[in-house]
């Protein structure tokens, strides 16, 4: 049985601003919680990927924005990979943290669906990694053009070309 992960991407104060949440914030709270106590219970190793922004940025380096979301805050078996980029395995330690922990097959969850959580998909694809992306664990905000219900379906449906596809109720981090 391949060794499981968790990766939640950028879930960062920053995400949650008054005026400008990310689209259905509560419930992706909710489910990322219940994947972040699935892992936990099975000891699946957690990985937090945190986004690094620029001056002015919500979630710019150092700041309140910049801090991982306080419900979904990690315990100290948990890791924390700092990224500058859409692709959390770009100049970064995550790659040689999940071969330190003998990792396999990631679990995905977190923001944004079409920039950091898409990048992220394809790029551990092709790093030899299983990849399941939580369906339903996931987000974004409208963009001019579509909604970002419509954004998550799309990346739900071409994102199966690089993983398998499930609502955080079926994942399961047992082996």
């Amino acid at each position: 049985m391949m060794k499981k992960a968790l990766l939640v991407i950028d879930v960062q104060v920053g995400m949650f601003q008054e005026g400008n949440v990310v689209y259905k914030g509560d419930s992706l709270l909710t489910n990322v919680k219940s994947l972040i106590f699935q892992a936990h219970s099975s000891e699946t190793p957690i990985f937090y990927i945190q986004h690094n922004g620029p001056s002015g940025h919500p979630l710019e380096y150092r700041t309140s924005g910049w801090e991982i979301h306080p419900e979904i805050a990690p315990k100290n078996q948990d890791v924390i990979i700092q990224k500058t980029t859409p692709d959390s395995f770009f100049n970064t330690s995550l790659d040689d943290e999940l071969k330190k922990h003998e990792i396999e097959h990631l679990v995905i969850a977190g923001i944004q669906t079409e920039a950091c959580v898409d990048t992220t998909c394809r790029r551990a694809f092709s790093m030899d990694y299983k990849v399941t992306l939580a369906s339903d664990s996931h987000s974004t905000w409208d963009s001019e053009d579509i909604t970002a219900q419509q954004i998550i379906n799309h990346h739900n449906r071409v994102l199966r070309w690089f993983a398998d596809t499930s609502p955080s109720q079926d994942i399961s981090f047992k082996n």
